[in-house]
C-alpha cells in the first residue's frame, strides 16, 4: 500500500479522513486556496512520482465550485507525474441531466465526465449514480458503487418483523431499487404513484401493491434534493394508514425547503450517508447519518490491488 495516496478536496475532507482510518494511512498533503478574484489554487504537498493516486471530492453544492476543484486537483496530480489518477466521486453533480427529453437541452451528465476524462483522470469511482448508464458517459474504467449494503444492515438491525414491513419505490423510477432492497428484508413491495409537473413540483396521488395500513413503510431513493417527493409519498402513505414510515436514500443534497418539509412531514427517520457533508442548519432530530467510508475504503483498495470490486456485492 505504500505506492496508494489519498488526497482530499474541500468539499467533503471528514469523509476522506474516515476512509484513511479505515485502511490505516495518512491523507495526502495538499494546499487548495483561492486568489483574491476566487480562483482555486492548488499545489500538492509532497512526492507523487509514479504513485497510484485516490483523489476524493463529491460534486455537491456548489457544485461549479466543486467540480472545477476536482478538474485543477487532477490537472496537478497529471503534472506531478501521478501514475494513475482515480477521481472518487461518492456524490456525481449534474447526474439528473443524463438525456434529452426535449428539443435544445444539454445533456450534462455527459459533458461533464467528458471534462474529467480530459482533465487527466485514468478512473473513476462512484457511488449510486442517479442513471446507471451514466457509467458508459465515461471513456475511462468506472467503478460503480451502491450503499445499500449500508442501508438494509441498518434496519436488519432494527429488528423489525419482516411481516410488517412494506418496502414502497416513491416513484417508477425506483422499483428495481426497492426490489433489492424487499429481498434483502423481507416484507412487500409498494410503489407511490408519482406524476410530475414541472422540474420542481410533483403529484404523488395513489399506491399501488402492497397495503400499508398498520405497517412499517420503509422509502428508498438514491437521493432527497427538495424532498417534494419523499414528503409527498410519506403524506400518502399516512394517509393509507401506515404505522411508521422510514426514508433512506444515499445522498442527502437537502436544498432549497427540503428541512422545512422534512420537519412537518409525517416521516419518523431519515437515514442518509456521508456522501454528501450535513451542514449545521441541514440537521434534524429524525435525520440520521450513516458512513459509507468502510465501502469507499476497501473498493480504493482493491482498485489498487487490481482485484474485483463487483465481489463487495455478491
Amino acid at each position: 500500500m505504500n505506492d496508494l495516496k489519498i488526497f482530499s478536496g474541500r468539499a467533503n475532507p471528514n469523509l476522506t479522513k474516515r476512509i484513511c482510518d479505515y485502511l490505516g494511512l495518512p491523507m495526502g498533503g495538499i494546499t487548495i486556496g483561492n486568489f483574491p478574484d476566487s480562483e482555486i489554487i492548488c499545489k500538492v504537498d509532497e512526492d507523487i512520482r509514479g504513485r497510484d493516486v485516490f483523489l476524493v471530492q463529491p460534486t455537491c453544492p456548489p457544485v461549479n465550485e466543486n467540480l472545477m476543484e476536482l478538474l485543477i486537483m487532477i490537472e496537478s496530480c497529471k503534472r506531478a507525474s501521478a501514475e494513475r489518477i482515480t477521481a472518487v466521486i461518492p456524490y456525481y453533480g449534474y447526474a439528473r441531466q443524463d438525456r434529452k427529453d426535449e428539443g435544445r437541452v444539454p445533456i450534462t451528465a455527459k459533458l461533464v465526465a467528458n471534462i474529467i476524462t480530459r482533465a487527466g483522470a485514468d478512473r473513476v469511482l462512484a457511488m449510486d449514480l442517479h442513471a446507471a448508464q451514466i457509467q458508459g458517459f465515461f471513456d475511462v474504467p468506472v467503478d460503480h458503487l451502491y450503499a445499500a449494503p449500508v442501508l438494509n444492515e441498518y434496519f436488519l438491525e432494527l429488528d423489525i418483523d419482516p411481516k410488517d414491513i412494506v418496502v414502497v419505490s416513491p416513484d417508477e423510477g425506483s422499483i428495481k431499487r426497492a426490489l433489492g432492497h424487499a429481498e434483502r428484508l423481507g416484507g412487500n413491495l409498494a410503489i407511490v404513484d408519482k406524476r410530475r409537473a414541472d422540474a420542481e413540483h410533483t403529484r404523488q396521488e395513489n399506491i399501488i401493491g402492497a397495503a400499508v395500513e398498520g405497517k412499517v413503510a420503509i422509502m428508498f431513493d438514491d437521493m432527497i434534493s427538495t424532498a417534494g417527493s419523499i414528503c409527498g409519498a410519506a403524506e400518502v402513505l399516512a394517509q393509507r394508514g401506515a404505522r411508521r414510515i422510514h426514508v433512506a436514500a444515499t445522498h442527502g443534497v437537502l436544498c432549497g425547503p427540503a428541512i422545512e418539509r422534512l420537519k412537518k412531514s409525517p416521516i419518523f427517520e431519515v437515514v442518509i450517508t456521508d456522501t454528501i457533508p450535513l451542514r449545521q442548519e441541514q440537521t434534524l432530530p429524525k435525520i440520521k447519518v450513516l458512513s459509507v467510508a468502510p465501502l469507499l475504503g476497501e473498493a480504493i483498495k482493491r482498485i489498487h490491488r487490481n482485484e474485483s470490486v463487483s465481489r463487495l456485492f455478491d
